[in-house]
């Protein structure tokens, strides 16, 4: 009979710890990564390292930031691409291939909220949500998935959801964006199983109000600010960099045994509701 070792821990390599956080060198793959969090990924990424394709509905803009990044020595190309449609996934995603090689790391910021009231929404608006925060999310996977299936190496997958994932919110028309995106949340549960046989991790980052242009109407809505602040534990509103700083991670070797996860970066959001 075999027995196992009398002593099971491992080894503690030095070279191993000091590599934990390593992106240098990874093909990471932005769509929507011209936003405030898209952005602060792919300049974090591109600084530590790793080869960036951003991507978005405003080539132009995705183009730039690429161009920005350039400037100061990482290594960025831009891609225009309307993830409402597979078939521009397809071919983006291949065009990122044929770039760089290959794809390490998809990290989805695509994402859109059109506040309707419940019995104000309308198809047209619900679809385009579903279509941006859901259906892309499905096509995305799949296709950065082919190929990191095909290249053998593994990979990494990361999507950006929200608190409302999780949580509803009272007196607002939220009702597309809490529903893509708690069911993107199961997405992340279900492509996790189905590729960890290949050595693929599939994640989600979920934050609350992050500092942005996006957020704006919010804040500058008489009592909205100080509602925001005052449900938050830590009593302010987060910074793009308190999210990257997961996804990181999740791209990095710290984050190799985590998979179908949803980390919730939100100062105490979600803990306290």
């Amino acid at each position: 009979m075999n027995r196992p070792e009398s002593n099971l821990t491992p080894h503690v390599d030095p070279l191993a710890m000091d590599r934990m956080f390593d992106v240098a060198g990874l093909r990471v793959f932005i769509p929507g990564g011209y936003g405030a969090i898209g952005e602060a990924t792919a300049i974090a990424m591109a600084r530590r390292g790793a080869l960036v394709a951003i991507a978005g509905r405003n080539g132009a803009r995705a183009r730039a930031l690429a161009e920005r990044i350039a400037t100061t020595g990482g290594r960025a190309v831009g891609f225009e691409l309307d993830a409402r449609d597979v078939g521009q996934i397809t071919a983006v995603t291949a065009s990122v291939i044929d770039e760089f090689g290959g794809i390490d790391v998809l990290v989805n910021c695509v994402g859109i909220q059109r506040e309707q009231p419940l019995l104000d929404v309308t198809q047209e608006t619900f679809d385009e949500i579903y279509q941006t925060n859901l259906k892309s999310a499905m096509f995305l996977g799949q296709a950065v998935a082919k190929q990191q299936i095909a290249q053998g190496g593994g990979g990494r997958q990361i999507h950006l959801l929200s608190v409302r994932s999780q949580l509803a919110l009272r007196g607002r028309g939220y009702s597309a964006y809490c529903a893509t995106k708690g069911g993107l949340a199961m997405l992340v549960k279900q492509h996790a199983m189905e590729l960890a046989p290949h050595n693929i991790t599939v994640n989600g980052v979920a934050p609350t109000f992050i500092r942005s242009e996006r957020i704006r109407h919010h804040l500058e809505r008489d009592g909205f600010r100080d509602f925001i602040l005052e449900r938050n534990p830590l009593g302010r509103i987060g910074d793009p960099l308190e999210v990257v700083g997961q996804i990181v991670v999740f791209a990095a070797p710290a984050g190799s045994y985590m998979t179908g996860q949803i980390v919730y970066i939100d100062g105490g959001v979600t803990a306290s509701q």
